[in-house]
C-alpha cells in the first residue's frame, strides 16, 4: 500500500472486516461438519483475542505521546468509532438490552442518559478541553487552577470512577469465559485480562485507538446479526428496529394468558419518576466526566476534529442502542414461545448450561413438571448472550454475540485501565514525584502500575460485588459528582478559583460516595428513596454549590488565566496552552 497507515485506514479496515466475515463463514462451516460446539467458541474467543492482541503489538510505542494521545493523528470519523466502542462497554452490549427485557419502559432511562450526555460533551466540554492542549483530565485541573492539589483531587475521583467501571468489565469478561470455555466464572476474568494487557501495556493510546476500531467493527455486526435474524423469523422483515412492535403486541397478548398483572410495557413500573428522572440525569452528567471518554477528544489533529468526533461517536452508538429495545422485545417473546410453559424434563440443554454458572434458574414449585413463568428466572446480564440459543440459532450465531460482548468489554476496559494508568505514572509519578524521569521509565511505570490495576480489578470482579449495571451506574455517579463542576466551571465561569473546584471535588465526591457505600453496605435508609444507582443526584448539586460559594469567598484568577479561559470558549484556532510546564512534550 502507498503512504503510510493513517492514509490506508479505510483500504486496512475493509480488509478486516471482510477477513472477519470469512472467518465467521468459515465457522458456520465446521458447524454444519459437526464441529462440537465448544470448539466453535474456543476459536471465536481466542481468535478475536489475538487479533486485538497483535493489533497492540504492531502499535507498540516507546513515545511519550504516542503512549498517551495516539500522537494526535486520529481523523475524525475513527476517533468516533473507537470512542463508541470505548464506550458501549459490557454494560451496553451485555446489560443494555436485559435491562430493557426486565424493566421495559423504565430501562429507557440508561439509553437516554447516556446518549444524552454526548449532547453535553460536545456542547460544554469536548472542543474547549481540546483547544485547552491537555493530556488528561488531570492535566486540565493543574492548569487550570494552579498547581498539583487539584489534580491530585482529580486522580482519587477519576481513580474511583474507572476502577468501578473496569470491574464490571472484566465481570462480563468472566461471564462469556465461563460459558463459552467452559471454565470457572473466578478464573475467566483472568483468562480475559491477557487480551486486555496485551493492548494497552505494549502501545497505550495508540495500540487502543487502533484496537477499538476493530472492536467495534466486531461488537456491531455481532450485535445485528442475530436480532436481524430473529426479526425474519418473526415477522418476515429484517429490519428489527421498526418491527420489534408486532413482537411487543404478542407479547403483551402472552402476558395476558400467562396472568401478568402489570406490563413493563407500561411507564413507571419498576422506578418512580424521580428515580428514573434522576437517573437519566446522573448518567448524562456521567458521560460528560468520564476520563477515559473526555482522553478520546485529546487524541484528534484539531479542536474542530474534536467537535466532529462527538457527532461521529454519537452515530455509532446509535446504531446499538437503536437496536436494543427490539433485541429485549424478540428475547422475551423467544423464551415466551420457546421455555415458558415446556416440560421441565425435556428442556434444551442451553438452561443447564446457563443454570451452571449461576445465570438462569429453574424450579418446580408446584411439582406439575411444565415450567411457569414464576419457576423460570434469567439473569438480565445473560439476555443477550444466551438469545441466539433460546431463539434455537445456529450455533456460530451464539459464538458470534460472545465475541462481540468480548470485544466490548476489552475495549472498555482497554481505555479504563490506560485512564488509570497514566493518571498514576503520568499526574502522580511524573507531575508530582519526579518531574526529571526519563520517557522510558516514565513509560516502564506506566505498564508497572497498568498489570497491578488490572489484577486487582480482575480480583474484585472475581467476587461478583454487583449487577454490571449496577456497577456502571455508580461510576457514573462518582465521576459526576467529583469532576463535572470543575470541568464545565472551568471553562464556563472564569471567577472559579482553585479553593472554589478543590472544595467543591472534595464534598460532591464525598457526599456521593457515602451514600453509595452506606446504602449498600451497612443499611442506611435511602434519602427520599433515590436508588444508590443515582447517589450522583445528591453530590452533583453540593459540588457545583461549594465551587460558587468558595470561589465568591477567595480571591479571583489572575487576568491572564481569564482572559486565557475566554480564549478557549472560541472552539475554532489553534490549541493553546495556559502553561506549558503543565503539558507534556
Amino acid at each position: 500500500m502507498k503512504g503510510d497507515f493513517i492514509s490506508n485506514l479505510g483500504r486496512i479496515y475493509g480488509i478486516y472486516t471482510g477477513g472477519f466475515a470469512a472467518f465467521v463463514i468459515m465457522l458456520a462451516i465446521l458447524e454444519q461438519l459437526g464441529v462440537p460446539n465448544r470448539i466453535i467458541g474456543y476459536l471465536f474467543v481466542f481468535l478475536t483475542i489475538g487479533v486485538y492482541a497483535l493489533i497492540g503489538v504492531l502499535s507498540r510505542t516507546a513515545q511519550v505521546s504516542e503512549y498517551y494521545v495516539a500522537g494526535r493523528r486520529v481523523p475524525a470519523f475513527y476517533n468516533g468509532m473507537a470512542t463508541g466502542s470505548d464506550w458501549m462497554s459490557a454494560a451496553s452490549f451485555i446489560g443494555m438490552a436485559g435491562t430493557l427485557y426486565a424493566l421495559g419502559y423504565d430501562g429507557l432511562a440508561f439509553v437516554l442518559g447516556w446518549t444524552g450526555g454526548y449532547v453535553l460533551v460536545a456542547i460544554l466540554l469536548a472542543p474547549y478541553l481540546r483547544k485547552f492542549g491537555a493530556y488528561t483530565v488531570p492535566d486540565f485541573l493543574a492548569a487550570r487552577y494552579g498547581g498539583n492539589l487539584a489534580r491530585f483531587c482529580g486522580v482519587i475521583v477519576l481513580m474511583a470512577a474507572s476502577f468501578t467501571y473496569v470491574v464490571a468489565q472484566i465481570f462480563g469478561v468472566g461471564i462469556i469465559a465461563s460459558r463459552f470455555l467452559g471454565i470457572q466464572f473466578e478464573i475467566g476474568v483472568f483468562v480475559g485480562l491477557v487480551g486486555i494487557l496485551v493492548c494497552s501495556m505494549l502501545g497505550g493510546m495508540r495500540a487502543v485507538t487502533w484496537t477499538q476500531v476493530a472492536q467495534y467493527i466486531i461488537l456491531i455486526i455481532a450485535y445485528l446479526i442475530p436480532v436481524v435474524l430473529l426479526s425474519a423469523k418473526v415477522t418476515g422483515v429484517p429490519i428489527p428496529q421498526l418491527m420489534y412492535g408486532q413482537a411487543l403486541e404478542k407479547i403483551v397478548t402472552l402476558e395476558q394468558t400467562l396472568g401478568v398483572t402489570r406490563s413493563h410495557i407500561q411507564p413507571f413500573a419498576t422506578y418512580d419518576m424521580l428515580n428514573y428522572f434522576g437517573l437519566i440525569f446522573c448518567l448524562m452528567v456521567g458521560t460528560a466526566s468520564l476520563p477515559h471518554i473526555l482522553m478520546r477528544y485529546f487524541t484528534t489533529p484539531s479542536v474542530r476534529d474534536a467537535r466532529k468526533s462527538v457527532a461521529w461517536s454519537l452515530f455509532f452508538i446509535f446504531l446499538l442502542y437503536f437496536t436494543a429495545p427490539a433485541y429485549a422485545a424478540f428475547a422475551k417473546l423467544e423464551v415466551y414461545q420457546n421455555v415458558i410453559g415446556q416440560p421441565i424434563a425435556s428442556l434444551p440443554a442451553w438452561v443447564q448450561s446457563w443454570g451452571q454458572i449461576g445465570l438462569v434458574t429453574v424450579r418446580d414449585a408446584n411439582g406439575d413438571g411444565i415450567l411457569q413463568l414464576a419457576e423460570f428466572a434469567i439473569n438480565n446480564d445473560a439476555i443477550v448472550l444466551a438469545t441466539p440459543e433460546i431463539a434455537g440459532l445456529p450455533y456460530v450465531i451464539a459464538g458470534l454475540v460472545a465475541a462481540g460482548g468480548l470485544a466490548a468489554a476489552l475495549s472498555t476496559a482497554d481505555g479504563l485501565l490506560l485512564a488509570i494508568a497514566n493518571a498514576l505514572s503520568h499526574d502522580i509519578y511524573y507531575k508530582m514525584i519526579d518531574p526529571q524521569a526519563p520517557s522510558k521509565r516514565r513509560l516502564v511505570v506506566a505498564r508497572v502500575l497498568l498489570i497491578c490495576v488490572a489484577i486487582v480489578a480482575a480480583y474484585v470482579a472475581s467476587t461478583r460485588p454487583a449487577g454490571i449495571l449496577a456497577m456502571v451506574a455508580w461510576a457514573f455517579s462518582l465521576a459526576a459528582a467529583g469532576l463535572f463542576a470543575p470541568l464545565v466551571m472551568g471553562v464556563w465561569w472564569k471567577r472559579t478559583t482553585s479553593a472554589g473546584a478543590v472544595c467543591g471535588m472534595i464534598a460532591g465526591f464525598s457526599v456521593c460516595l457515602y451514600y453509595l457505600v452506606m446504602t449498600q453496605y451497612f443499611g442506611m435508609a435511602r434519602w427520599f428513596g433515590v436508588n444508590n444507582i443515582s447517589c450522583g443526584l445528591f453530590g452533583i448539586p453540593v459540588a457545583f454549590i461549594v465551587t460558587y460559594v468558595v470561589s465568591l469567598m477567595t480571591e479571583a484568577p489572575s487576568k491572564e488565566m481569564q482572559d486565557f479561559i475566554e480564549s478557549i470558549r472560541v472552539p475554532r484556532g489553534a490549541v493553546r496552552l495556559a502553561d506549558k510546564s503543565q503539558m507534556v512534550d
